[in-house]
């Protein structure tokens, strides 16, 4: 609360509130249903301010962050390729990036707190930094993986299809040969482990991006909210899921940072918009148009909505944001989603994974 009534936030004081609000949301998901009554006002009240500062403050500040240097860590998403070469100017040092998609930060500091008690011997040093707008997989997670802001990739902002050709291409110019890169997607289970261990054994593997599907199954797949989502993802690292992966990668010598393409924050429906316009992009909390006539039309059409201009996007990807916490899904349905702008899908943790030395 004091953080939020600076009127001067820097983009790491967001970073901070991030972090705060997520410690919140989980110690809030343990308490018991017949207690969280007591606190809701209070927790409402501050989400309700934290959220209209923070909308105020994107729409002022946004485009000026991806101009930023990413010195003790990543600014937005599209800096992180950049950021993890200063890390292997050495022969003998070897990275690699794991992006849990779709996970929030709340739902790392619930991994983390997990870990901690069940694994002591891996340290965090943790940041925050920001997505790409709109918070959609084929934007954000493209962004990650390739280097570039999202109007360099016009042409595939839709799918994220050229994933590993632009990861691999990313390294290619910074001076490794192709059979130094692996890039690998769909990872989920501990059975999978096996195969990946294999693959970043072979000894000319220098860097390694790794996406791992599970939260965002979760998260799509949620119908009891963040609550239910936190018991599932208890669930997951008791598996031994992630203990394994941090240990496979770590016992071969990378140096592992951890990150997220976008968040994920419970909403309400709105109803569906009027689709006259169809969108190019069809989100819960976002649709976005290659037609300014059409953007227009659907803004006009649509109550509780907004458009924002973002500075990085291609000229002609017009993004259509639901309010607040609204969603496009039927009224009065309560769903956890992405796409829009809250610090819950912004703001994504970018933590390196070490042992403790």
């Amino acid at each position: 609360r004091k953080r939020l009534a600076h009127d001067n936030l820097r983009h790491s004081d967001w970073g901070m509130v991030g972090w705060a609000w997520a410690e919140a949301q989980v110690a809030w998901h343990r308490l018991p249903l017949d207690r969280q009554g007591e606190h809701a006002d209070i927790l409402n009240e501050l989400r309700d301010s934290m959220d209209t500062a923070f909308a105020d403050w994107i729409t002022a500040r946004y485009g000026a962050l991806a101009s930023l240097p990413p010195i003790s860590g990543p600014v937005i998403g599209h800096q992180v390729p950049a950021y993890l070469q200063r890390h292997i100017k050495a022969p003998d040092k070897k990275v690699a990036l794991i992006v849990m998609d779709g996970m929030a930060m709340d739902q790392w500091v619930l991994l983390q707190h997990l870990l901690e008690t069940a694994s002591p011997g891996y340290a965090f040093q943790r940041n925050a930094m920001f997505a790409w707008l709109p918070t959609l997989t084929s934007v954000s997670r493209q962004a990650l993986f390739s280097g570039l802001k999202p109007r360099e990739f016009s042409d595939t902002i839709e799918t994220t299809a050229q994933e590993s050709t632009q990861w691999s291409r990313f390294w290619q110019d910074q001076g490794l040969r192709a059979n130094e890169v692996l890039y690998r997607k769909g990872i989920k289970r501990t059975d999978q482990l096996d195969d990946l261990d294999a693959a970043v054994a072979n000894p000319s593997i220098q860097v390694a991006g790794i996406v791992v599907d599970t939260v965002d199954e979760i998260v799509h797949g949620a119908v009891l909210g963040k609550r239910g989502i936190a018991t599932q993802i208890t669930s997951w690292c008791e598996s031994g899921f992630v203990d394994r992966l941090f240990a496979l990668l770590l016992d071969k010598g990378f140096h592992v940072y951890l990150t997220a393409d976008h968040g994920n924050v419970e909403a309400v429906g709105q109803g569906r918009p009027n689709q006259g316009a169809a969108p190019e992009l069809r989100g819960e909390r976002v649709r976005t148009y290659r037609s300014e006539t059409l953007a227009t039309e659907s803004a006009v059409s649509n109550a509780n909505t907004y458009r924002l201009d973002i500075a990085g996007l291609p000229a002609n990807f017009m993004p259509l944001f639901a309010s607040g916490r609204g969603a496009f899904v039927q009224q009065g349905e309560q769903v956890v989603a992405h796409g829009g702008i809250s610090v819950e899908e912004l703001l994504v943790p970018f933590v390196k994974v070490s042992y403790v030395s």
